[in-house]
């Protein structure tokens, strides 16, 4: 069987519904962003910070490459902004099944509301930078992923049902 990958917007689910896709198939998790901070030793903020988003996502690519040689049957949370390269786009596609958890810029900037953690969304207007990045985002997620579940006003069981139904068609 192959991996499970989770891509989407920040808030989108992709961590919390990865978890508990972990355990209902009884998987291992990995989410990229917390596999990069560990390598680095630093947080996603602090590399933006002192390295630079380019710098990060060419870490994004290398977090990929290394998956791609030792990774099978997980589930793979993806950060929002790694599916952007053409290159991982591919490299995603070798991994496994890519699943796109859609949301909309209303539901991103509520889950949100508050959290200074993230990089992309520091500045004067973050919903309207969530609303401008969403947009440029969407194609692309849609594009890279086998199948999209919207998560929209949904609780974890429901979407979780959803993917379930949906990868016993792909698998």
């Amino acid at each position: 069987m192959k991996n499970i990958i989770l891509i989407g917007f920040m808030g989108s689910g992709k961590t919390s519904v990865g978890i508990r896709l972990s355990y209902r198939l009884r998987r291992t998790m990995v989410d990229t962003d917390r596999m990069i901070e560990r390598l680095n030793q630093m947080t996603v903020a602090e590399i933006f910070a002192r390295l630079g988003e380019e710098e990060f996502r060419r870490m994004e690519t290398r977090c990929l490459q290394r998956l791609l040689e030792d990774s099978h049957q997980q589930i793979l949370s993806v950060g929002g902004g790694l599916p952007m390269r053409e290159e991982n786009r591919r490299l995603l596609k070798r991994l496994g099944t890519v699943i796109y958890l859609r949301v909309t810029a209303e539901t991103v900037c509520t889950r949100l509301a508050g959290d200074t953690t993230r990089p992309l969304l520091q500045g004067d207007n973050p919903q309207k930078r969530v609303q401008d990045l969403l947009e440029a985002r969407s194609p692309i997620y849609e594009a890279a992923a086998d199948f999209i579940i919207d998560a929209d006003d949904k609780d974890f069981d429901t979407i979780l049902g959803e993917i379930m139904e949906r990868l016993g068609e792909e698998e």
